[in-house]
C-alpha cells in the first residue's frame, strides 16, 4: 500500500515540525508549505490524500487558499482540515469551504483521528 500523503499549511515552524514527525512516524508521507498563494500549483504537484490549512498564513490566508481550492474541479474533493487558534474556528472553516477542523492548541492524537477518518 503506497503511503497516504499530507499536505500541511502553516507558518508556524514549530508547529510544522511537530506535526511532520507524529505524521511520518505513522507512515504518512508529509510536506509542508509555509504560504498559501501557490496552493494550487503546489496540489497539482504533490496530489495530497488530505490538506491541513491554518488560518494565519502569508499573502492570501486559509479560508481564501481553502476557497480557491474547493472552486477548483480537479481538487475540490481532497478534505481540508481547517487548524487554527481563532475562536471562530466554526465559522471560519465553513466560510473556507473545510471539511473539517481542529482548534489549536490541539490534542495531537484528535488530529490524528481527525486526519485517519478523512483517509479511509
Amino acid at each position: 500500500m503506497s503511503k497516504k500523503r499530507i499536505l500541511i499549511f502553516d507558518d508556524d515552524k514549530t508547529i510544522l515540525e511537530v506535526i511532520t514527525i507524529i505524521f511520518e512516524e505513522n507512515g504518512y508521507h508529509v510536506e509542508i508549505s509555509e504560504t498559501s498563494h501557490d496552493i494550487l500549483e503546489k496540489v497539482a504537484r504533490y496530489q495530497p490524500d488530505v490538506i491541513l490549512m491554518d488560518n494565519w498564513i502569508p499573502k492570501i490566508g486559509g479560508v481564501e487558499a481553502t476557497r480557491l481550492l474547493k472552486n477548483h474541479e480537479e481538487f475540490k474533493t481532497i478534505p481540508v482540515i481547517y487548524v487554527t487558534a481563532n475562536n471562530d474556528i466554526v465559522a471560519l472553516a465553513k466560510q473556507a469551504q473545510a471539511d473539517d477542523y481542529v482548534a489549536k492548541p490541539f490534542n495531537l492524537e484528535d488530529l490524528e483521528d481527525k486526519v485517519a477518518q478523512y483517509l479511509q
